[in-house]
């Protein structure tokens, strides 16, 4: 994989949330290997960067990831075991279709995030928390709930401060301030979180 530096180099703007980008690639890498999970949750073009995170993690990114001997033993069904591949637990809070549609029918729809984090997680899990504003509702309160329940917040957002700022342990700044220009920046900043992310776990 490419290193953080060489990162910089291909896009000069993130070398203003380079030290956060670091920060967050090794807080996303004590989770996991403390058996915790990552959810995160955002709106519209971020909950679709949510869901190719789920992408990159659940399978191999750069990596194929093949199952360990121990692993494949564990399996009555050798061509299964051989047919996976070692994952990573990573949900998109939104994915949950059924309980979306229940709560945002009943509830206040603001708290549709924060309700699926406190069903969900558990202290020392971390919620990456995608807005390019930085003060989605929806967003905010599940970074609140994090805080609440103990869960680690890295959030992902635009150049301007926001109320992420105060409610996450690492913000990292895309140096934009137009929606989709944010996201051009977001995309290779979590494409590197993965592939970090990935490296360590899996020396193949």
């Amino acid at each position: 994989m490419e290193t953080l530096s060489e990162l910089i180099t291909r896009y000069p703007l993130l070398s203003s949330c380079e030290s956060e980008i670091n920060q967050a690639a090794n807080l996303i890498i004590k989770a996991f290997e403390n058996g915790n999970r990552l959810y995160m949750c955002g709106n519209g073009g971020s909950a679709a960067d949510a869901d190719h995170i789920v992408g990159e993690l659940m399978k191999g990114f750069l990596k194929k990831r093949p199952l360990t001997e121990k692993q494949i033993a564990q399996f009555d069904d050798k061509q299964l075991a051989l047919g996976l591949m070692q994952g990573l637990p990573a949900i998109s809070l939104h994915s949950q279709t059924a309980f979306l549609t229940a709560f945002l029918n009943d509830e206040d729809p603001s708290l549709l995030y924060a309700q699926a984090l406190y069903a969900l997680g558990k202290k020392d899990d971390v919620l990456l928390a995608i807005s390019t504003s930085g003060n989605s509702q929806n967003v905010v309160n599940a970074a609140k709930v994090a805080r609440a329940i103990g869960c680690k917040t890295v959030s992902l957002v635009g150049a301007k401060s926001c109320k992420l700022d105060t409610l996450s342990d690492v913000v990292i700044h895309a140096d934009q301030s137009d929606t989709y220009r944010i996201q051009e920046l977001h995309l290779p900043i979590y494409h590197y979180l993965c592939a970090a992310v990935e490296d360590y776990f899996f020396k193949i």
